[in-house]
């Protein structure tokens, strides 16, 4: 495994992490013991930054991982977001008061089984609460220790500078793949412009471009994906043409379609750390091997030819 300085913090984290989402029902059901034994498997191989969230599973995540690190925990760097409010019809809301954040904060220390969090992040910036007064109360909040850092999700460029100006952020969180792009209107580049390391979220495109699905039909009932507008509305079509280049390219390679989305991200700067969402160990061990692949410059060019972002930044290494 090899291991990189992460954003301003002190940590050397692996160059992927594992995001651990879909290990609390959000993409069908997950099996408890299968999602600790990968969660011990990514440790094993040197995997040392997960991902998680107050709101997955309503707590659900937060207590599985506290098993899975039982004996561990000196080796892992743990984010953990903030999560939003919910809604009485099932919707999310704000999130970005100082109220919202402290309680949400000791929450997850609660259900972590923890005195600190590496790194604590706002899942949204809150439309209601200016971004400054948000950082303020994570600010407290690692002025308490209950926190060592601070991190933005979703944040845009001018939140990133504006919040900056408050307490350092050590990273940004954002959906980021061959058919979502936005990051690189300017996202990535305030990350290096203020140090900060750029974890993508979504790179396999929820599974689609990896291959495991062609049409919401092929996913189980309770898979949130089945409801997804992006899986029903006009772009499908050349969505399914990107995911069959994809795929053309990975039998290519000797790949599977996962590793060479994986390769891409990776290969678009050192700062940008894919955070793929495993709950098996065959996914988990599939994913990693991303890392042994080496997609040469005519492969890269191929790819974001596919699915150019008109007018972007360009991304190093890209």
């Amino acid at each position: 495994m090899k291991y990189q300085k992460f954003g301003t913090t002190d940590f050397e984290v692996s160059r992927m992490g594992l995001g651990c989402m879909g290990m609390s029902g959000t993409y069908g059901p997950a099996d408890d013991a299968e999602s600790i034994a990968t969660l011990h498997r990514a440790f094993d191989l040197g995997v040392n930054f997960i991902d998680t969230s107050a709101s997955y599973g309503n707590g659900h995540n937060h207590e599985l991982i506290r098993k899975a690190l039982e004996g561990r925990r000196e080796r892992i760097v743990i984010h953990s977001k903030s999560g939003s409010i919910r809604t009485a019809d099932g919707g999310t809301r704000g999130g970005g008061s100082r109220e919202y954040l402290t309680m949400v904060c000791e929450r997850s220390l609660e259900r972590l089984g923890l005195e600190t969090l590496d790194i604590f992040c706002l899942s949204r910036v809150d439309p209601n609460v200016p971004i400054e007064e948000s950082v303020g109360a994570m600010k407290r909040l690692v002025e308490q220790g209950k926190a060592r850092y601070i991190a933005l999700s979703e944040a845009s460029p001018e939140s990133i500078r504006r919040a900056n100006a408050v307490h350092p952020i050590v990273s940004l969180q954002m959906e980021y793949s061959l058919w979502s792009r936005e990051a690189e209107n300017g996202n990535i580049e305030a990350c290096r412009e203020h140090g900060m390391g750029f974890m993508a979220y979504s790179v396999l495109g929820r599974g689609f471009l990896a291959g495991l699905f062609h049409a919401p039909s092929d996913l189980p009932e309770g898979d949130n994906r089945r409801n997804s507008p992006r899986f029903h509305d006009d772009g499908m079509d050349q969505s399914r043409k990107l995911q069959a280049e994809i795929e053309a390219l990975a039998r290519e390679k000797s790949a599977t379609p996962a590793q060479v989305c994986l390769a891409w991200a990776l290969a678009q700067g050192p700062e940008i750390i894919p955070i793929p969402g495993a709950k098996t160990r065959a996914h988990l061990e599939d994913d990693l091997a991303a890392l042994e692949l080496d997609l040469t410059p005519e492969d890269l060019h191929r790819l974001n030819a596919l699915a150019p972002n008109e007018g972007a930044l360009l991304p190093r290494g890209g």
